[in-house]
């Protein structure tokens, strides 16, 4: 099922405007092997890098061959989404002319698991008495809205101490203990990312399984730290996936940011020869896409232990920040893969995309109960300005608050 190749040189892309050719990197001695995804057909060729002194040698003399005209960046107005993740190219041109702030966009992108929490808690908030069958009908929501096992138990445990120390006597007193419960069980996610400036470049991995909206988000992000005055550079490195390379290099005109890719390679190799363009060019972030894979399939999760080894090599405290990207509708199945993708790289943190699409929301809370691994970014649109840090508090009020 599974085909292995050796290295394959390919000289690497440079979008927009620029070129850049991959140099050539040594064999490994013990001639690593990635097998490919079943799923994939015409796999690219793979690329083994030895750690030697050599391997970051033979990158520091970059030719430039003439600038390549074989590559049609189409204008983002006119690209046709072919997947989900490509529709937030098209965003903005239906976006109403009035911008609506994020608290606005945030509790619009909830909306769903907004109106569906408060359709459930009709009957909890409706004033009865407090007792264990209002308990019971809560656990049934709480359960019901992705919250988790766990995560529930805790909420519940929190809410009756509430009750207790306050007296609180009927349901319309439960919304507010159960907002501040569920608050302080969000909390310690919400670490914003800072960027460390005494690293340049400031190397962050992505991972995450197909569809989840890495490539999406790695766009989002550049517009993110640009709107910091911070230089990005974008590494291509998901090889396998055949419209990533493109739908980036999209991302990299419509931010006019550098893009590094290879028409085919190994996604090391292109992460490699990234970092080492940052370097000399002095960039301040470099955004590394890795190819999607299901925690499941073992020999893929070595492969992308692999890039993170290559990074390494490339400037040894590299990757800086190893960014999990999750979707929200998949919900309890996030917390495996989240607890897969730790065991294998180290996560620092999680991006959580797609809340917009889920009529539950809860996922959040069951990762603070399970894995409490700091939220980085939240994702309520397909906009460019909808990837934002992730706040707790405007986070469990447009969840919690009555619905339209």
């Amino acid at each position: 099922m599974f085909g292995f190749f050796k290295k394959k040189k390919a000289g690497s892309e440079v979008t927009p405007d620029q070129s850049h050719e991959s140099a050539p990197l040594p064999q490994e001695a013990d001639q690593d092997v990635i097998a490919q995804e079943p799923e994939q057909q015409d796999q690219p060729a793979k690329v083994d890098i030895e750690d030697t002194h050599d391997a970051q040698q033979s990158v520091s003399s970059v030719v430039v061959p003439p600038v390549a005209t074989d590559l049609v960046v189409t204008p983002a107005e006119t690209v046709t989404p072919t997947t989900e993740d490509d529709a937030a190219l098209t965003a903005e041109t239906a976006a109403s002319p009035a911008k609506l702030s994020w608290a606005a966009r945030l509790k619009q992108g909830l909306s769903k698991s907004r109106q569906h929490m408060a359709k459930s808690l009709a009957g909890v908030f409706g004033g009865g008495k407090i007792d264990e069958d209002l308990y019971e009908e809560l656990e049934t929501v709480l359960l019901t809205s992705d919250m988790g096992i766990e995560a529930t138990e805790k909420l519940l445990a929190e809410v009756r101490r509430r009750v207790s120390l306050k007296g609180l006597k009927n349901g319309h007193e439960l919304r507010s203990a159960l907002k501040e419960a569920l608050y302080e069980l969000l909390l310690p996610l919400q670490q914003p990312l800072t960027l460390n400036t005494a690293q340049k470049p400031f190397v962050i991995m992505m991972a995450g399984v197909n569809g989840a909206g890495k490539t999406t988000s790695i766009g989002k992000l550049a517009k993110y730290f640009q709107s910091q005055h911070k230089s990005v550079l974008l590494a291509a490195g998901d090889t396998f996936r055949a419209a990533a390379r493109e739908q980036l290099q999209q991302w990299g005109e419509r931010n006019d940011v550098t893009v590094i890719s290879q028409a085919s390679g190994d996604s090391a190799a292109v992460c490699f020869d990234a970092v080492q363009a940052a370097k000399a060019r002095q960039i301040d972030v470099v955004l590394a896409d890795t190819a999607g894979r299901l925690p499941t399939q073992l020999n893929l999760m070595e492969e992308i232990k692999k890039v993170k080894r290559v990074l390494q090599k490339a400037l040894p405290d590299a990757p800086h920040e190893i960014i999990l990207v999750l979707d929200a509708n998949v919900g309890q199945n996030a917390i495996n893969q989240v607890v897969a993708f730790d065991d294998a790289l180290g996560l620092t943190g999680l991006i959580v995309s797609k809340l917009d699409g889920t009529a539950k929301g809860g996922i959040l809370a069951a990762l603070a109960a399970k894995r409490p691994i700091p939220v980085r970014f939240i994702g309520v649109g397909e906009g460019i300005d909808d990837l934002r840090p992730f706040d707790a508090r405007a986070f469990v009020d447009a969840l919690l608050d009555d619905a339209e």
